[in-house]
C-alpha cells in the first residue's frame, strides 16, 4: 500500500510513552484530508489519536468518502498515558457507526462500552457491544489483559474468532496497536 497521513496532533514520544502533544486546528486537519483525497484514490483509512470531540467530528465528516475505515480509538496508550479528553468519548459513537473495523485495546474497549475486558468472555462481550454501536466488526486486543497468553477476539454481527498467542517478553509495545491497525487498513484496501 501507499500510505499518506493527516496529522491531528504533533507529539513528543518514544517507546516509553507520550511526553507532550500539541493539537492542530480542525481547519488544518480538514485541509490535509482534502489534499489527500484530491490527489489519491483512497481505498482505506485508519484513525489514530483524535484528542477532542471537535477532531472526531471533523473525521466523521470525511468518513463516508472512504470504503474501509479502521477506527483505532487511541485513548489510553500502553504506558497508561491518557490521549483523549474525557468529554470527547461520546463523539466516538458517530465514528464507530462509520467503521469497517474498530481495534481497541482492553482499556479503550472499557471506555467505549462500559465492559472491562478481563478474559475471553468479557472481551467478546465488549466486541459485541462495539458491533451493536454500529461498527461492522471489532477486534478487541488482549495485550493489556494479564496472563501468559494474549487473547485477541474478532467479533462481527454473526461470528466470533479468537486468536491466542504467546505473550512476547518486551516493554517495547508503544505503537504496536497503531502498526496493527495500519496493516489491517492496508490489507482491506487491497
Amino acid at each position: 500500500g501507499f500510505g499518506t497521513s493527516a496529522i491531528t496532533s504533533v507529539t513528543a514520544q518514544n517507546t516509553t510513552g507520550v511526553q507532550a502533544s500539541h493539537l492542530l486546528p480542525t481547519d488544518d486537519i480538514a485541509a490535509q484530508i482534502e489534499a489527500i483525497h484530491d490527489d489519491f484514490d483512497v481505498r482505506a483509512a485508519k484513525t489514530g489519536m483524535l484528542a477532542t470531540g471537535e477532531v472526531i467530528e471533523t473525521v466523521v465528516e470525511y468518513a463516508p468518502a472512504v470504503t474501509h475505515l479502521v477506527v483505532d480509538p487511541v485513548m489510553v496508550a500502553a504506558s497508561g498515558d491518557r490521549l483523549l479528553e474525557p468529554d470527547a468519548e461520546d463523539a466516538y459513537e458517530e465514528l464507530l457507526a462509520e467503521a469497517t473495523l474498530v481495534t481497541p485495546n482492553a482499556d479503550e474497549a472499557a471506555v467505549l462500552t462500559g465492559i472491562e475486558p478481563t478474559d475471553e468472555e468479557t472481551a467478546i462481550a465488549a466486541g459485541a457491544e462495539l458491533v451493536e454501536m454500529g461498527a461492522d466488526a471489532a477486534l478487541v486486543k488482549g495485550g493489556h489483559i494479564a496472563g501468559d497468553d494474549v487473547i485477541d477476539v474478532l467479533v462481527t454481527g454473526d461470528s466470533v474468532r479468537t486468536f491466542r498467542h504467546e505473550r512476547i517478553d518486551t516493554d517495547a509495545t508503544h505503537g504496536s496497536g497503531c502498526t496493527l491497525s495500519a496493516a489491517i487498513a492496508t490489507l482491506l484496501a487491497q
